[in-house]
């Protein structure tokens, strides 16, 4: 009579770093314990079915098994034993692996039906199920967690404990582009909840301008003796993770986003909790150009300006990383979009990624022209600040939706109840880092800009690249007005 043995189980990694491993019919010498050493005969490759493995258990038993099939698609293979001094007899195994969407992992199905000899049943079954199974569980995910395979997330093994000296960007008082310096600090290991990520690029955004200018000193004070690094997002792979770490594993490709500045540098430690996945079409530069942007993208059209067909939209700095962005999206949900830019060439860009109506203005005005294309915007995007005050509530339709962005020419005056009582009109200031509190939240939003960006929705923005050391040219740049898209530094 056959017997049949079963278990499954969730594996906390992506189904290609789980797949690399198993696929290589001869890596288990590798990350299983019961597993002495093993090669593959006749010289084959390990992959090729009908490849024979023979192999040497740690307590002297050997075995020989034949790959019978393999699958890349169904990220499933079959095997038999073809000799062996354990008594499993006609012993047929199937390996199958299934994505789990809930976290990127991996569900793992692990089946085999034998004979025994008689009386032997009971006990080469719980052989088989724990020595073999359960203990191969939790062996793949020790391998893993060790960086075990790095070809599946295309860099080098990097594991260490140690202290590592990494270039950075900081400044020691606040002011102009100048001010940013580059240094070489030493970045400590992960401590518990923290993975300590190699960065290859690193988003620029108007905020890093105002915590340089000193505009919001209680999110980064600076000193010579602690001087303050900007950033806030970035994109790389994983090095090292401290403990209590789940989710993510050495080798990961990775971007972040967090509450506190520091990301001008080549590494830095995070909380797990700031960092998702990146799915393989997702270069790290279009990460790093993309994370915080999209999501702020997201956030304006979803939640606050609730975008639709019809909607009436006006977008200033239309041709910027998060105008671009707002003006594909939100024309492909059906809305009029209007978009102010300062120039000609910006102009151009704007059109190209879904703006209908474009403003060419230096000086801004343009409630005007906004009146007279849509009869006034049910909603207003605005990153200008104090010198667009006025206009915006010129430009507004009735019991329109002013959401204030950003203020690039200067912090906004306070707005007198009247000015907004004339239109039933309503104000927000809304915080990136309020919509992305948990993981579990900036998880599913950075997973709308992939999927936008994948059925696109949305494309990625020009992007110009600048070396980390050359952080004062890249604000200098975004500062003049002149820039197209995002900006990206590279370590």
């Amino acid at each position: 009579m056959l017997q049949r043995v079963t278990r499954s189980t969730v594996i906390d990694a992506p189904i290609e770093r789980v797949w690399a491993v198993l696929r290589d019919f001869n890596s288990h010498d590798q990350w299983h314990d019961v597993v002495e050493q093993s090669r593959i005969e006749a010289q084959e490759r390990s992959d090729q079915v009908g490849c024979v493995r023979s192999f040497t258990l740690r307590d002297g038993n050997r075995i020989r098994e034949q790959l019978l099939t393999l699958s890349d698609t169904e990220h499933k293979s079959t095997y038999c034993i073809v000799e062996a001094t354990v008594p499993l007899q006609r012993y047929v195994s199937t390996v199958t692996l299934k994505p789990v969407t809930d976290g990127n992992r991996t569900f793992w199905h692990w089946t085999s039906t034998f004979a025994t000899p008689p009386g032997m049943e009971r006990e080469l079954r719980e052989m088989v199920a724990r020595d073999v199974y359960e203990a191969g569980f939790e062996n793949l995910r020790r391998h893993l967690r060790r960086g075990g395979d790095m070809r599946a997330a295309g860099s080098a093994p990097m594991p260490t404990a140690l202290p590592l000296p990494a270039r950075r960007i900081a400044i020691e008082r606040y002011g102009g582009p100048e001010e940013l310096r580059p240094q070489t600090a030493a970045v400590p290991a992960p401590r518990d909840g923290e993975v300590r990520i190699q960065q290859r690029a690193i988003g620029v955004n108007f905020l890093d301008v105002y915590l340089r200018r000193g505009w919001i000193p209680s999110l980064m004070p600076v000193s010579r003796e602690a001087p303050g690094v900007p950033g806030m997002e970035a994109a790389g792979s994983v090095l090292d993770v401290g403990p209590q770490v789940t989710g993510v594993l050495p080798g990961d490709r990775v971007a972040y986003l967090g509450p506190l500045p520091g990301a001008y540098c080549g590494v830095r430690c995070v909380p797990a909790e700031w960092v998702v996945r990146l799915p393989a079409a997702v270069e790290d530069a279009t990460a790093a150009a993309l994370l915080l942007k999209g999501i702020t993208a997201d956030y304006l059209l979803r939640d606050l300006g609730h975008v639709q067909r019809g909607t009436r939209l006006l977008v200033h700095a239309a041709a910027g990383g998060v105008g671009l962005l707002v003006c594909a999206w939100a024309r492909r949900l059906g809305a009029t979009v209007i978009g102010t830019v300062s120039s000609e060439e910006k102009a151009r860009v704007a059109r190209e990624h879904g703006c209908e109506h474009v403003i060419v203005t230096r000086d801004y005005r343009f409630a005007d022209a906004v009146q007279r294309a849509c009869g006034g915007a049910d909603v207003v995007i605005d990153g200008l600040g104090d010198a667009a005050r006025d206009e915006n509530l010129a430009a507004l339709a009735r019991r329109g939706h002013w959401i204030s962005l950003g203020q690039a020419s200067g912090p906004l005056s306070p707005l007198p109840p009247d000015a907004l009582v004339a239109k039933s009109l309503t104000f927000s200031r809304p915080v990136v880092f309020d919509y992305t509190a948990t993981n579990e939240q900036l998880a599913q939003r950075a997973q709308r800009v992939w999927d936008a960006l994948a059925d696109g929705s949305i494309r990625p923005p020009p992007i110009e690249r600048f070396s980390l050391d050359a952080a004062a040219d890249a604000h200098t740049r975004l500062e003049s007005r002149a820039t197209i898209g995002a900006l990206v530094l590279v370590p």
